[in-house]
């Protein structure tokens, strides 16, 4: 049984109840975590305060660094475990367990790196004046986080919070809580002190609900969907309290004519299939140039079809979803496009050795889909690519543009002149020109516009939204 972590110590939650832990590969219970309720995450409130008061606040950034880095290190030498933990808890393939891991490696250094390099300004002003400004931590940071990638949003959102000075209190989703725990025990045993990362675990309605509401939670972080960002804001606004948000996205990827199909047709679909389409930023509509929508088309359903899916240990192309819920909403969107006549190219293939009880969804491409269309118009969270056609740069970015969300994009040309002209007018908080995601960038600012969110979490800019500003004047005559 996994119990909550406060204070860095095992704590069984006060409600007394528990949570089962599913594997998606076989839809079987192999452990239970803490249901824990409002009066537990004021435990870890209270523990995180005490922290920050006593000593946190008064740790060097040097030293703060140094601990960042050694936990950079431990958890480089728990890779191995980490993954095995993420791919049963997760039904993550084994390769991209491991990547997630190297990456969590990869956030604690480059955090390390930054915590003393967050400077303030001087302010030339009026004579006899000296004025400057420090940044300086919120304090208790509360961190909500998802089930698709846990170590990663961890790494970048924790990772952040901490070099910047705070300390943190986390509620990762009921899903996938196991490796985020493990990660907590690493910290308390390179040195992190009591109450600077806890842990508590259950639903989001009850202990998401109960952090966002905490009067000593200084700083909220949530990545998750656009309904429960925008609860949370208004529950956020009550007491004035700042917030990150990572809300999705609808992400398209955009093939003009002139593009280098060869090196675009396997970015297209790592984007869609990775995580078995369960990534915020996946490229889940295809925007192509109608020059080359046929045979663009053709070549990407061959390879959708040459596409395998399995349980998680088999390490395939694609594992499993999360849970049968999410397994239900995927059918439901493939469902309303059989009834709306939207062609299917092709499908994927689950292989024999999926269990039954497994949530398994064969990656599929879609034509012809409707820009006014669900499909074209909200998030799947699975391995469904939406592809339509445009016949120019108007049009194509016009199509970009025409959906709620603003996260990520993708552009595919030689042209360089429009290489510009599409990033100035995408209307998206990163753009890649002829790749996608760049190998994960933890340096690279990440978040949205519209409704996928605001503020930024990743790299240097991060550690702004984990600050807040003071300006010092000091008049000497």
């Amino acid at each position: 049984m996994q119990l909550n972590y406060i204070g860095n110590e095992n704590v069984v939650s006060s409600s007394g109840r528990t949570l089962p832990v599913i594997d998606p590969s076989d839809g079987q219970t192999f452990d239970e975590l803490q249901r824990s309720n409002a009066s537990d995450i004021d435990a870890a409130v209270q523990a995180a305060r005490h922290c920050f008061e006593i000593g946190w606040q008064k740790v060097s950034a040097a030293e703060r660094g140094r601990l960042l880095y050694r936990l950079s290190q431990k958890i480089a030498e728990n890779v191995d475990e980490l993954a095995l933990i993420e791919q049963r808890d997760c039904g993550k393939p084994s390769k991209q367990a491991r990547a997630d891991a190297l990456a969590l490696v990869r956030y604690f250094e480059f955090y390390a790196g930054a915590c003393d390099k967050l400077h303030g300004d001087t302010i030339p002003y009026q004579d006899g004046y000296s004025v400057f400004t420090w940044r300086e931590p919120h304090g208790v940071t509360g961190h909500i986080i998802p089930w698709n990638y846990p170590m990663q949003i961890f790494g970048r959102s924790v990772g952040g919070a901490l070099a910047a000075g705070n300390v943190c209190v986390v509620k990762p989703a009921e899903d996938a809580c196991l490796s985020l725990i493990r990660v907590a025990k690493l910290a308390a045993e390179v040195g992190f002190p009591p109450g600077a990362i806890n842990i508590v675990t259950g639903y989001g309605h009850e202990v998401g609900d109960a952090l966002a509401r905490h009067p000593g939670i200084d700083h909220i972080s949530f990545t998750g969907s656009p309904s429960v960002g925008t609860l949370i804001q208004q529950v956020a606004a009550e007491r004035h309290c700042p917030v990150t948000l990572e809300l999705g996205g609808k992400s398209p990827q955009i093939v003009f004519a002139d593009a280098d199909l060869g090196a675009a047709i396997p970015v297209l679909i790592n984007a869609i299939v990775q995580n078995a389409g369960q990534t915020c930023s996946a490229g889940s509509r295809l925007l192509v140039q109608q020059d080359i929508y046929e045979p663009l088309l053709q070549r990407l359903g061959h390879a959708f079809e040459a596409l395998r899916v399995g349980p998680a240990a088999m390490d395939l192309d694609v594992g499993p979803l999360i849970r049968q819920t999410q397994q239900q909403r995927v059918w439901d969107f493939l469902s309303d496009a059989q009834v709306a006549g939207i062609p299917m190219v092709a499908q994927g293939v689950v292989v024999d050795e999926a269990p039954e009880s497994g949530f398994y969804q064969a990656p599929t491409l879609l034509r012809d889909v409707p820009v006014d269309h669900r499909l074209a118009q909200e998030e799947v969270f699975g391995p469904v690519l939406a592809a339509m056609s445009f016949r120019d740069e108007d049009e194509a970015v016009a199509l970009a543009n025409a959906t709620r969300f603003g996260l990520v994009a993708g552009v595919w040309t030689n042209d360089g002149a429009r290489q510009f002209r599409m990033a100035r007018r995408l209307r998206s908080g990163q753009v890649f020109i002829n790749n996608y995601g760049a190998g994960g960038g933890v340096e690279l600012p990440f978040g949205g516009v519209k409704s996928s969110g605001y503020g930024r979490e990743k790299g240097f800019e991060a550690l702004h939204g984990f600050t807040t500003l003071k300006t010092v004047a000091v008049r000497h005559g």
